[in-house]
């Protein structure tokens, strides 16, 4: 149904004073543990494909060209990701959040707990790596429409004076991964023997993923739709094809938006894939002292998140994203001179600072990348920016840094962090701040320049 071209007053931001706080939580715990699975498999998926898929998945390319190639699979994830924003993002708009919320976790738990179960290339030839590549794709596709979904479903719940803090949620959903996953493979790992771990021992974290599968569904299923989205359906229907609107209205602002996440999501595929192949294959350490070292740094992650989210409401998004890119432009000259030590603690404290630097400005996207967006096109438009995000940081950069520091050394690739990050400060800084805006009457002055994009595209 066409948007009216009438401008009736917008609608306040939903009142959740009045709200049952039993309700509320279950909204926050619906977001934070869908975006806990994709963290989980995420991170879960990165560690394995350090430490384990070269010999499992690839032993025939050796261990060099098998770490490659194992660490390529990362990008086909990434690739599939905003294939996903674009699916989910156009029934996320035009159907609700809830039910696109419960299909994308679904195929993300789904597809884990699948390769958990896929038999190693020893036993059946090629078709194991292929196996893995085509989950992974699924897993991508599902992924790309989480977690926009999942940040809008509470921030647009949210009163707008705590909009950052409840858009800690989903963050922290995926902040705690790196702790759980590094620390579930650290558990089996001590457990059985190295032989018993490859054989079948990390077999255990992925297909334990189906229980959180089944813990978000239970909760997603007895969740409301949001009332913002609800609220823009009675105000005049949702926009016939919501890519074509966002990037009609604001092709700018969801490419700066992009470059919003790239210090924070960088930080965290490099720390969670390329160094801890670094930590294990260039430094000599002990697998189980890279995955402990992991699990603290997943802390500082889960820590520096939740105070993002909280100094956002205080501050304002821009100075807490800002100041954390700046910190990141530093940190990108400095992380390998403290790896090449070559100790533990060294190796510890690296990856504790830089996932801190990673949270600290994490916490609060949550909140302000959807907040650059109407609510016609907000679930396409945000996933969208996030998802070019991840492609760049999640998947290109953790790829090309064992190809930068072999050909150039280590020094060339930490100028290359130090330069993602200024780039992700300048796109943060030309965006507007949004901390006090009403999302449900957001951008009502666009109102009537939207209704003829609408029409434009049917």
């Amino acid at each position: 149904m066409p948007i009216s071209e009438d401008r009736a007053p917008a609608p306040s931001e939903p009142d959740t004073t009045s709200a049952d706080r039993r309700d509320f939580r279950r909204i926050a715990i619906a977001s934070l543990v869908g975006t806990l699975i994709e963290g989980y498999d995420f991170v879960l998926y990165s560690l394995a494909a350090a430490l384990v898929f070269p010999k499992v998945f690839f032993p025939s390319l050796g261990p060099a060209a098998g770490t490659i190639a194992s660490l390529a699979t990362l990008g086909v994830a990434f690739a599939g990701r905003p294939i996903g924003a674009i699916l989910f993002g156009h029934f996320g708009d035009r159907l609700g959040r809830k039910r696109t919320l419960i299909a994308t976790v679904t195929g993300m738990g789904l597809g884990t707990t699948l390769m958990g179960l896929i038999p190693s290339a020893d036993t059946i030839g090629i078709a194991a790596p292929i196996l893995i590549v085509v989950l992974r794709a699924i897993q991508g596709i599902a992924i790309g429409g989480e977690w926009a979904g999942a940040v809008l479903f509470v921030t647009e719940h949210a009163p707008k004076e705590r909009r950052g803090l409840y858009a800690m949620f989903p963050q922290l959903g995926h902040s705690m991964p790196n702790a759980l996953s590094a620390g579930t493979f650290l558990l089996v790992g001590l457990l059985v023997s190295p032989e018993t771990f490859l054989a079948w021992g990390w077999r255990v974290p992925f297909i334990a993923s189906v229980l959180l599968l089944a813990f978000s569904l239970y909760i997603r299923l007895r969740v409301e739709e949001t009332p913002v989205f609800k609220n823009q359906q009675k105000r005049g229907g949702t926009s016939g094809v919501p890519l074509f609107a966002a990037f009609r209205r604001q092709p700018g602002t969801i490419l700066r938006t992009a470059g919003v996440s790239l210090t924070a999501l960088t930080f965290v595929y490099v720390g969670n894939a390329f160094v801890a192949n670094y930590g294990v294959g260039s430094l000599g350490l002990s697998r189980n002292a890279v995955l402990a070292m992991g699990a603290a740094s997943g802390l500082a992650f889960a820590m520096f998140t939740m105070l993002s989210a909280v100094l956002s409401d205080r501050f304002g998004r821009r100075p807490v994203i800002g100041g954390s890119q700046i910190l990141g432009v530093v940190w990108g000259l400095v992380l390998f001179p403290l790896l090449d030590t070559g100790s533990v603690a060294a190796y510890g404290l690296a990856m504790c600072l830089t996932m801190a630097i990673a949270g600290l400005g994490y916490g609060a996207i949550g909140a302000f990348v959807p907040e650059q967006f109407p609510t016609a096109y907000r679930y396409t438009a945000a996933g969208i920016a996030y998802q070019i995000t991840g492609v760049i940081g999640g998947g290109v950069a953790p790829l090309l840094a064992p190809v930068i520091i072999s050909a150039q050394g280590t020094t060339v690739f930490g100028i290359v962090l130090a330069a993602i990050s200024a780039v992700a400060a300048v796109c943060t800084f030309s965006l507007r701040e949004t901390g006090k805006d009403d999302l449900d009457g957001q951008h009502a002055d666009e109102q009537a320049g939207h209704t003829l994009a609408q029409q434009g595209e049917r």
